[in-house]
């Protein structure tokens, strides 16, 4: 049994190996192809043509994708690791829409394009080591700016809010109709400070348009911050990791030189 549970463990994990690439590939394929299967099954005419046909392959694609991710659990010492990591949690995902359909049978398989997320193994299946490693980068400088971030947008919540608040103050009596309440004066405040625009509200009295003036000038500048924030930190951010994959947990992306998983401590 541990020898079939290393020989799955290779074909699916590695890719490194003939068998273990054909069966990347062929998966990626797969993935592509329920997901053609998902957008044409949302245009009405083909639907109501089809609408047979779209159903089966979906469930066709969805049993395939079951058991590859049972497959997944049953290589891995630690299937809980495996299960929720990043990848274990999408490879969830993308099976459960149609299960739930069974139960709740409200255009659920639609949200089954969520395993376009699984297209992220190109980069280990093709060992493209060079963009994981930028994509590693990149992870890593939004977490660290996420406390800042955070900060950033408190600040902008609360300008938004005085902001509409200000505005319905101002615009309240000579454009009732637009400016309902300071929640929808919000909802301007924060479509006007993102540079976004929609144009479904806009002041009419001089001072409310002055205000906007700023409100839409200040906008660049606030855009311009978590730019600057992360840009910073990618800056700082550096490492080389490489596509081999634990076989207790099921996770790539350590560096180059590690000896155990960073995950779940498994050695290597």
């Amino acid at each position: 049994m541990t020898n079939w549970r290393d020989k799955i463990h290779e074909i699916i994990f590695e890719a490194d190996t003939p068998l273990g690439k054909l069966f990347d590939v062929t998966l990626l394929v797969a993935i592509i192809l329920s997901v053609i299967v998902v957008m044409l099954e949302s245009v009405k005419s083909l639907d109501e043509k089809y609408d047979n046909v779209f159903f089966i392959v979906e469930w066709i694609f969805t049993v395939i994708f079951t058991i590859e991710y049972l497959l997944r659990l049953y290589a891995v010492k630690k299937p809980w690791k495996y299960a929720s990591s990043f990848y274990g949690v999408i490879d969830l995902l993308a099976i459960l829409p149609m299960y739930i359909l069974v139960i709740l049978p409200y255009q659920m398989n639609y949200l089954l394009v969520i395993r376009i997320l699984r297209l992220l193994r190109i980069f280990r299946v093709f060992k493209l080591v060079h963009y994981l490693n930028e994509g590693k980068i990149l992870l890593k400088a939004v977490q660290a700016s996420l406390t800042k971030i955070t900060v950033f947008l408190s600040f902008v919540i609360l300008l938004v809010m005085i902001f509409g608040s200000i505005l319905y103050v101002i615009e309240g009596n000579s454009n009732s109709e637009q400016f309902t309440s300071i929640p929808r004066s919000i909802y301007w405040a924060i479509v006007t400070i993102t540079t976004v625009g929609y144009g479904d509200i806009s002041p009419v009295t001089p001072l409310g348009q002055t205000i906007a003036a700023v409100i839409m000038l200040l906008g660049y500048a606030v855009l311009a911050v978590p730019t600057g924030i992360v840009s910073m930190e990618l800056a700082n951010a550096s490492n080389d990791v490489t596509t081999r994959a634990c076989i207790a947990c099921g996770n790539d992306g350590h560096d180059l030189d590690a000896i155990y998983c960073k995950y779940c401590s498994e050695k290597l």
